[in-house]
């Protein structure tokens, strides 16, 4: 198994709230249980022979669902670890089984600012989180940047995110689907309006494929690969160090 390349504080949840930028908690651990299944996730991960000894984050982690995927993917010498910059997130998270079972190691911690060493991880995943970090386009060069500084010279980065129709007619229904739907009807059923406006309009606004690649190569990535999702409103960019 790898060495982690992370400094924790010690025993699960040890920070009472919200860490300051760069502070870690972690909880969890990993150990050498064989991985149930192997699900496939692009090419990056297709073959979990190759990555004996090898350490895996999932950055914007959330409540730890592809995390929970990554786990299984693995083989028994595989490291996967799991952050997020919010510690409510990260106790659902640590519901989870695989986590429960210390196969996967959680750790709040900033994704602009890593407490990972230059050069350390063999993958790391973002799933669904990349809007948050658009804030501007410095701001997403810049976060995409961190994950090339901790992998190792020909790791992989693999970004899931909602993306943009080249066509048209897709656009508009998608656009449309959003702010008629998913906006008024997700916000009446959870009572939050705020977050669902504040999704739809990051869906609407958020980068195109062919931009999105452009970034990521700007963070200092190369080889980057897009595969299209249902229709185009969502895509797959993979991208080696």
């Amino acid at each position: 198994m790898g060495r982690i390349p992370l400094a924790c504080s010690s025993g699960p949840g040890a920070a009472a709230g919200q860490p300051s930028r760069g502070q870690t908690t972690c909880e969890g651990a990993p150990d050498t249980s064989t991985a149930a299944g192997q699900p496939s996730l692009g090419g990056a991960t297709a073959s979990p022979a190759r990555w004996d000894d090898s350490i895996w984050l999932d950055v914007s982690t959330g409540t730890g669902e592809m995390a929970e995927l990554l786990s299984r993917l693995t083989n028994p010498n595989t490291t996967v670890l799991a952050t997020d910059f919010s510690l409510p997130m990260l106790r659902k998270a640590a519901l989870k089984k695989n986590v429960r079972t210390r196969k996967i190691l959680l750790a709040v911690a900033d994704d602009g600012l890593l407490p990972l060493r230059d050069d350390s991880l063999d993958l790391v995943t973002i799933s669904l989180g990349t809007r948050n970090l658009n804030t501007t386009r410095s701001a997403l060069v810049s976060c995409f940047a961190e994950f090339h500084r901790v992998l190792k010279p020909g790791g992989w980065f693999v970004n899931l995110e909602t993306s943009q129709p080249r066509s048209r007619a897709v656009r508009a229904l998608f656009h449309g689907y959003v702010r008629a739907f998913l906006k008024p009807v997700a916000s009446a059923i959870s009572g939050n309006r705020s977050a669902y406006s504040y999704l739809a309009r990051t869906i609407c606004s958020f980068n195109g494929p062919e931009e999105l690649a452009a970034i990521i190569r700007e963070a200092g990535f190369t080889r980057v690969e897009v595969t299209k999702l249902f229709l185009g409103v969502a895509a797959i960019h993979e991208a080696r160090k």
